[in-house]
């Protein structure tokens, strides 16, 4: 199965990354224990669509309304998946930002998320080691009843700012 994604359906803030540099997130000795972040995004079916035909996913319980009624879930659910990507979206994009990347994650989904259900996700730092230069973090998604959809750790490496001067004259060609 082949999905042809036109531009139309690509995110606007996506869209404007494509070919531009993006300024760096922050680094280690900018952030803190404690410091948070929150975004709130809704399961819709286009991007659980889009996900599907983009891993070649056919599982009946994440499409057919008929197969989902038969097991404990009563209707179709969101692939976990989808969750940890917006997590690692959040990560990349917010805190620390662009330029990290998640190492390492632990990561547990007690309650089925629903299509067209509201998530709501927050991270917050809680170990910094600076020897290796890795945050630890616990991540926590909510659905719109307030019930908890995920919670994990999250290991994480911040981006590394050049700090020579050659890094710093070239920093228009990266």
């Amino acid at each position: 199965m082949f999905v042809i994604i036109e531009s139309a359906y690509i995110d606007e803030r996506v869209k404007g990354l494509i070919g531009k540099r993006q300024p760096l997130g922050r680094s280690l000795k900018d952030i803190q224990i404690g410091d948070t972040c929150n975004r709130k995004a809704k399961m819709n079916d286009r991007d659980l669509l889009l996900y599907l035909g983009l891993t070649n996913d056919a599982n009946p319980l994440y499409l057919q309304h008929d197969y989902a009624s038969l097991t404990p879930y009563k209707r179709p659910i969101v692939p976990s998946v989808m969750l940890y990507g917006m997590v690692s979206s959040l990560v990349s994009m917010e805190l620390p930002g662009p330029g990290s990347h998640i190492v390492h994650h632990e990561m547990i989904f007690p309650r089925a998320v629903y299509h067209n259900t509201e998530v709501d996700m927050m991270l917050e730092v809680i170990a910094i080691d600076e020897s290796s230069q890795r945050l630890a973090m616990n991540v926590t998604a909510k659905d719109e009843e307030g019930e908890i959809v995920l919670h994990g750790k999250l290991y994480v490496t911040p981006a590394h700012k050049p700090n020579t001067l050659t890094a710093q004259s070239l920093e228009n060609f990266f």
